[in-house]
C-alpha cells in the first residue's frame, strides 16, 4: 500500500508501530504461535482472500492479532488459548498495529488494512477456530 492509502486509514501509524486501545475502532483476537498462523490460513481460504486486517508477531509467542468489529468478541466463550481484546468496565487493553511500509519489526501485516471501518468477522472467526479445533478436523487431516 502507498502512503495515499495511509491518509484513508487513521489509525494506522505512519511508520514503527504504536498501541491503539480496544474497542475504539476495533477489537482483537489473539490467537499465539502456529495455531494462530493456522486459523490466518482459513480465514483466508474461507474469505477468498478478505478475512480483514492481520498483524503477525516475529518474536515472543509469534501471536497473530485478528482485528474486528468492537464490541463483536465479548459475548461468547471464547476457547482456551484465545485472547480477547476488548474494553469494558475496568478492562482497558491494547492492540499493536504496525504501518503499512518500513521498519514494524516484530510485526507486520499478514492482510493490511483495506478501508477505515473494514474488520474481520468475528463470528466467522469463531466459528473457523472451533472447526480447527474439532476432533473431525484433525481426522480429516490424516
Amino acid at each position: 500500500m502507498n502512503t495515499e492509502s495511509h491518509q484513508k486509514i487513521p489509525w494506522v501509524p505512519a511508520s514503527g508501530f504504536q498501541l491503539r486501545k480496544a474497542g475504539v475502532q476495533f477489537d482483537a483476537v489473539r490467537v499465539d504461535g502456529d495455531p494462530g498462523r493456522q486459523l490466518a490460513d482459513l480465514m483466508e481460504d474461507i474469505t477468498g482472500g478478505e478475512p480483514g486486517p492481520i498483524v503477525m508477531e516475529a518474536n515472543g509467542r509469534r501471536s497473530v492479532y485478528f482485528l474486528v468489529v468492537p464490541g463483536s468478541t465479548g459475548h461468547r466463550a471464547w476457547p482456551a488459548g484465545v485472547t480477547r481484546l476488548t474494553a469494558g468496565p475496568g478492562l482497558v487493553c491494547y492492540i499493536p498495529v504496525p504501518a503499512l511500509n518500513g521498519a514494524t519489526w516484530p510485526l507486520s501485516w499478514r492482510c493490511p488494512p483495506t478501508a477505515e471501518h473494514r474488520f474481520g468477522h468475528a463470528l466467522l472467526l469463531y466459528y473457523a477456530l472451533a472447526a480447527l479445533r474439532s476432533p473431525r478436523s484433525a481426522a480429516c487431516d490424516r
